[in-house]
């Protein structure tokens, strides 16, 4: 068993000895420095030290001095001090107690009192060490628990996605896209509009959750998905119902109805079709009744869908297609998020150029 070092500082040689004597060599290693900048040194040196002793009047550099120094660099909490002082001193002790000491021990010291109070402190201390490293390797476990979680994720929301993908030519880069045009929205939103309170971890779940939008298009028959005219009115209404289809399906798939990430795809499956005036489908919600995940995906689908080539159509230019969505050609979105389309554009039209540069795939 590895030895605990125990730092023993006191200008009174007698004091260091008495301390010196009462721990077994075969136990503990003990350094004994007479002042504060010797103390200090071997703190530095030894970042492993398991006690220490720290006399407060001392040339060179007193006890508090020393303790200003471990509590500039955190390390009170780590190290446990007990402070020696004098019982002519009496504000010492009070003041010790402010900087975090572990005990306060008056001179002339009975060793056998001090011998036991010091073991039980490095006990409690290394108590505390051990059960800090033990949380920390939980915590590691469970992050590494919560990757492969994410991943498992990422696999099904890819074959999902796939299963789209068989159905409709166009769909696999519009999908990868529609991922990369939220998570470029939602970063204006948390700069620009702070009232939504959007996180870093709650961006990157509706980024993820985004790829679903059209999962329920599994459903819409050949004839109309892939009808290269334009849809009749009644064909129109099935091919609006594969936003329920989705939302039907994301419910039976995600056993863990409650999580966050399932919330985000049911919002955006069912919801990246209503418009903030009410005119949207299937649920015809107006204004902030829309999630805010279905607000932004709404617009990165209509933009890639009018600069994408379709059977019914061919592309719009990045520029044109900008117009038409700010001028209110497609229906009507948030105030907010189309101000964030707005601050985006560059952004976006750099993503086209580069999604023509290279294959998603």
């Amino acid at each position: 068993m590895d030895k605990q070092r125990v730092l023993i500082v006191d200008d009174e040689e007698i004091n260091r000895m008495i301390l010196d004597g009462m721990f077994d060599e075969e136990e503990y290693d003990t350094v004994q420095v007479c002042n504060g900048q010797d103390a200090i040194s071997q703190i530095q040196a030894n970042p492993d030290i398991s006690l220490i002793f720290l006399d407060i009047i001392m040339p060179l550099m007193d006890g508090f001095a020393v303790l200003d120094y471990m509590k500039e660099h955190e390390l009170i909490e780590k190290i446990p001090v007990i402070l020696i002082t004098s019982e002519t001193i009496g504000d010492s002790e009070d003041k010790a107690y402010t900087y975090g000491v572990a005990d306060v021990i008056h001179k002339p010291f009975y060793p056998h009192i001090v011998k036991k109070r010091s073991r039980n402190i490095i006990e409690l201390y290394q108590n505390k060490k051990n059960m800090e490293l033990r949380l920390k390797e939980q915590e590691e476990a469970l992050l590494a628990q919560q990757k492969e979680m994410n991943e498992n994720n990422e696999l099904m929301i890819d074959a999902l996605s796939s299963i789209v993908e068989s159905r409709s030519a166009e769909t696999g880069e519009h999908t990868r896209r529609i991922k990369y045009y939220t998570r470029l929205l939602l970063k204006y939103v948390m700069k620009y509009f702070p009232k939504y309170g959007l996180t870093n971890t709650q961006m990157d779940l509706i980024a993820r959750a985004s790829v679903l939008h059209d999962i329920g298009k599994i459903g819409i028959p050949d004839a109309i998905l892939l009808k290269p005219g334009a849809l009749t009115g009644e064909e129109y209404e099935i091919m609006k119902t594969h936003t329920t289809i989705g939302y039907d399906v994301l419910q039976k798939f995600y056993r863990d109805k409650t999580s966050e990430f399932a919330r985000y795809c049911y919002e955006i499956c069912r919801h990246h079709h209503e418009r903030w005036d009410g005119n949207g489908y299937p649920d015809h919600l107006a204004g902030d009744d829309i999630p805010l995940s279905a607000q932004v995906v709404a617009i990165a689908d209509v933009y890639d869908a009018l600069i994408s080539p379709r059977v019914y159509k061919s592309s719009y230019a990045t520029e044109v297609a900008f117009e038409m969505i700010m001028n209110g050609e497609c229906g009507q979105f948030s105030p907010d998020i189309l101000e964030c389309f707005r601050l985006a554009k560059r952004d976006f039209f750099d993503i086209v150029e580069v999604s023509n540069m290279f294959n998603f795939s």
